[in-house]
């Protein structure tokens, strides 16, 4: 998961870049910016519970 949430930080980044360059319009890439946002917030999530459960787990 800590790989996925990476990848998805990258994906964010690019499009970013896409949007600041103009080399695609900003609208079209309105909606799949969100879904990135939301998809790093989940990946996030699940290695941040993952963590304090293994940390849990191991005291």
């Amino acid at each position: 998961m800590s790989i996925a949430n990476k990848e998805a930080r990258e994906t964010n980044y690019w499009l970013r870049l896409l949007a600041a360059s103009n080399v695609v319009p900003l609208e079209k890439l309105t909606d799949i910016t969100d879904e990135s946002h939301q998809l790093i917030a989940i990946l996030t999530t699940i290695v941040k519970r993952s963590r304090e459960n293994r940390d849990e787990k191991g005291n």
